[in-house]
């Protein structure tokens, strides 16, 4: 039997995958060519599966990354978040199941039963994570290695803390989709105080250049867990990660800004394919 020790440093993957995709649904007009492959990922909402060209000509979907990332990071077991079979998440799992499956992760699947928001999507791994600590990742953002390692070694309840102006700056993340992102108050000792989700613009500007962005991703434990399964719908009717958190450090839990930089590969809709794939044309995944 595994000693307590060993059970706290294995730190297990969480992968939102079941998102609707509805900005990448959305017709981008003739500044955004996309070929053949990737039209049929976009209009299906599932970006985590946009076909990336790559070195050799091979295109491999922006998820193949995502977990060759975690990979790096030092992750041995991920679980992707997704919808139903019947729904639209079907050509992920013949992916992953098949040709796509990976040589360096041991990858499962947990369903969400409605998408009923990123809360709920934790809560329905509550079974598959047990006891273990836990990160939390977007399926179509590419946060790096360093940063995905760092949230490894923390110890304890933490997230990447991104000032505005670099992320902006690194990651072509255009200024007025961070007033969609979510603004942190870090206090002096580093820990997070509080999190307001989508602010708008006129509280973006004017918390200023170096304000602190989340772009969720977390690293959790189980009182995280029980606050994604107590947490309220929020205006938008969605029970959402961030109210979570913000339900879970009024109970007391302690959460660690971790000073992080950019780049993050954003690809929230069709606008953002050419950017990201423009990235990675050199890099070779390897999950």
């Amino acid at each position: 039997m595994a000693s307590p020790a060993a059970i706290v440093e294995d730190v297990v993957a969480l992968v939102l995958a079941r998102g609707l995709g509805r900005r990448m649904r959305a017709e981008g007009g003739d500044n955004t060519p996309l070929d053949a492959a990737q039209q049929a990922a976009a209009a299906a909402g599932l970006k985590g599966m946009m076909p990336m060209p790559g070195p050799g000509g091979r295109a491999r979907p922006f998820l193949d990354y995502v977990l060759s990332d975690l990979a790096d990071a030092g992750f041995t077991r991920v679980a992707l978040i997704v919808a139903p079979e019947e729904d639209a998440g079907d050509p992920l799992r013949e992916y992953y199941q098949g040709a796509g499956r990976p040589e360096r992760l041991s990858l499962t699947f947990v369903v969400q039963a409605e998408p009923l928001g990123t809360a709920d999507a934790v809560w329905a791994a509550s079974e598959w994570v047990g006891a273990h600590p836990f990160v939390i990742l977007n399926a179509d953002n590419l946060y790096g290695a360093t940063t995905l390692r760092a949230l490894r070694h923390a110890g304890s309840p933490a997230l990447p803390a991104y000032e505005k102006d670099e992320l902006v700056a690194s990651s072509a993340i255009p200024l007025e989709r961070v007033a969609a992102f979510a603004v942190l108050t870090v206090g002096a000792d580093g820990t997070l105080q509080d999190i307001v989700e989508k602010p708008g613009q006129a509280a973006i500007d004017a918390a200023g250049p170096r304000a602190l962005i989340s772009m969720n991703c977390w690293r959790g434990d189980r009182r995280l867990m029980e606050a994604c399964r107590d947490v309220e719908a929020s205006p938008r009717g969605e029970f959402e990660l961030p109210m979570a958190v913000r339900l879970a450090i009024r109970r007391g839990v302690v959460f660690l800004g971790l000073p992080a930089k950019g780049p993050v590969l954003d690809l929230s809709s069709r606008a953002d394919v050419a950017t990201v794939v423009a990235r990675l044309a050199t890099v070779e995944p390897r999950p």
